[in-house]
């Protein structure tokens, strides 16, 4: 299998998994031009799935569904009209093509309906966890969203973290203040910088590496706390406190 992400709109990332043959499973297209420009370079769609309903997310869905007769799966939410096939937490996505299963997992805090697709060693999780960040709470409460990445984090440690937003280097730059000493992040952040650098794509990541090195998975850690304190005034031992406050400073953060 080949997993590969388009480039889109400003920082989007539409993922597609393809076998030799380029069959193809589309995730969240939010226009459809990067996909038919794969298409004419041999990329065959087989599916679409769908993360949540922002417009930057499913745009180009309906157009690539007059081009190809292929299901396209999407949480329980009216404002994604184009789903064939609704998901919940809990059922399993089989695409036929490519002998996958995912499992959907309810991931809600960045909307209420934002589900996350786990299979063959990879996480398709839209806007709820990013490479050293977390999706903002548009929707959602931040006790919801704690409870999702905790879920997120909890998979595989090999497991293939496909975010669709390049907010590596910016979400590092609020790392780097909201736990100075981590020496891991900082290996990890030299490595992005190459990266992109070289026009190539900092995602995706891993699970193990999140889990070393993002703030939002991290919030029972010393060094989060203290840096509340210095630069917040908040002192507090709590998980979900802590994570309030992080995501509320993120938030207002800018460098």
């Amino acid at each position: 299998m080949h997993l590969r992400p388009l480039p889109a709109l400003v920082d989007n990332y539409i993922w597609t998994l393809a076998d030799a043959a380029g069959q193809a499973l589309i995730v969240d297209p939010g226009e459809a031009a990067p996909v038919l420009a794969a298409v004419d370079a041999g990329l065959h769609p087989v599916a679409i799935l769908i993360t949540h309903h922002h417009p930057d997310h499913i745009g180009g869905v309906a157009r690539l569904l007059e081009a190809f007769d292929i299901p396209c799966y999407a949480p329980q939410d009216e404002r994604i009209p184009q789903a064939s096939q609704r998901v919940a937490d809990g059922d399993r996505v089989r695409v036929e093509a490519l002998g996958l299963e995912f499992e959907v997992l309810a991931v809600p805090g960045h909307t209420r309906s934002h589900v996350a697709y786990h299979g063959g060693g990879i996480v398709f999780c839209g806007d709820t966890l990013f490479s050293l960040g977390c999706g903002r709470l548009f929707e959602g409460s931040p006790a919801q969203m704690l409870n999702s990445l905790d879920r997120l984090a909890a998979l595989p440690a090999q497991t293939q973290v496909c975010c669709t937003h390049e907010y590596t280097e910016s979400n590092g730059r609020f790392a780097r203040i909201a736990e100075p000493e981590n020496p891991v992040r900082d290996l990890r952040l030299e490595e992005v910088a190459r990266q992109r650098a070289g026009g190539r794509a900092s995602l995706p990541s891993s699970i193990a590496s999140e889990r070393d090195c993002n703030p939002f998975l991290r919030v029972g850690q010393a060094g989060i706390r203290r840096a509340l304190k210095q630069w917040r005034g908040i002192e507090t031992d709590d998980r979900l406190q802590t994570f309030a406050a992080l995501r509320e400073w993120k938030d207002g953060f800018r460098a």
